[in-house]
């Protein structure tokens, strides 16, 4: 089923299979947004990424001593959520453990997903509450994929990201699937950073935030359409296209949860980058998207 979020701005269209939203368009431009999810490239269009981001080794972790095998970013994507609540302005989304979940995922949880619609933002929540009588360890994350308007002569080299503030940020390499968390090096984002097609040659662009404010930005010279993503206090945002089968397209992705590394152990309590909640206690964040189109 899909819902509808509307103001003078922007029309959001979001589903409930996977929380994940259809659609983003400018009521006056009538310009799409979001990625349109065709199957021969991507098949998705901003998937919600719960209760682990990336890959784990094998596909696989060990909670006390015993097993579980859990596929790339989760679950949640390919479940169906209930409606828990909707306004004029907003739509929370709702996940429950069950028998299923648990197969792959130890702990009870309610797993919300809020979007609010103001002007011509559109923020992305994430909230956790841990329903179960231990600590939940978890990882959450967003993965939207935007559109790169090639009309009027633009290419997609004619995009660029622009991060703010213009500083570096360390980088940590993927040997694909996994982290090689060893070699992170410095690297240049305080100037603008060309987006092509060979950019993902080796798979994601992966940046440590370290919790800091960050805005990651789409831009061109040659036309006004831009997008911004406002990341609170995320630990890592990822970058990522399709390759080597490519599209006018990319994904700026905020994540509070990582990959495995090379040499895990495989233990989900020794896991990087997860996040832990108490018993009964509620864990939330997210980021938000502006969109802008003056072409017209």
């Amino acid at each position: 089923m899909e819902y509808q979020l509307k103001n003078s701005f922007l029309t959001l269209t979001v589903s409930t299979l996977g929380a994940e939203i259809q659609s983003v368009v400018d009521n006056n431009s009538k310009c799409e947004y979001i990625w349109t999810a065709k199957k021969e490239v991507w098949p998705q269009h901003a998937p919600v990424l719960f209760p682990i981001v990336g890959r784990l080794k094998n596909d696989q972790y060990t909670y006390k001593n015993k097993t579980y095998h859990l596929g790339q970013h989760g679950f949640a994507h390919k479940k169906e959520f209930e409606l828990d609540q909707q306004d004029d302005t907003s739509i929370t989304l709702l996940l429950k453990s069950d028998e299923e979940t648990k197969k792959q995922y130890p702990f009870d949880f309610e797993f919300r997903v809020k979007y609010s619609l103001v002007n011509n933002l559109i923020k992305e929540d994430f909230i956790v509450t841990n329903t179960g009588s231990e600590e939940m360890i978890f990882g959450v994350g967003g993965h939207p994929g935007f559109n790169l308007p090639t009309n009027q002569g633009l290419k997609k080299e004619d995009y660029y990201f622009k991060f703010d503030p213009s500083i570096d940020h360390v980088r940590i390499p993927l040997e694909a699937p996994l982290l090689d968390w060893e070699n992170r090096s410095l690297v240049s984002t305080n100037s603008l950073f060309e987006i092509n097609d060979q950019l993902f040659e080796k798979d994601a662009w992966i940046f440590q935030l370290d919790n800091h404010p960050t805005k990651v930005s789409i831009k061109t010279d040659k036309s006004n359409y831009h997008i911004n993503v406002h990341i609170d206090n995320a630990p890592y945002v990822g970058l990522w296209s399709q390759y080597p089968v490519t599209a006018d397209y990319i994904c700026i992705e905020p994540w509070w949860g990582i990959a495995d590394t090379k040499d895990t152990n495989g233990k989900l309590e020794d896991k990087i980058g997860m996040n832990r909640v108490a018993a009964g206690q509620t864990w939330s964040n997210g980021f938000s998207m502006a969109f802008h189109d003056e072409t017209k």
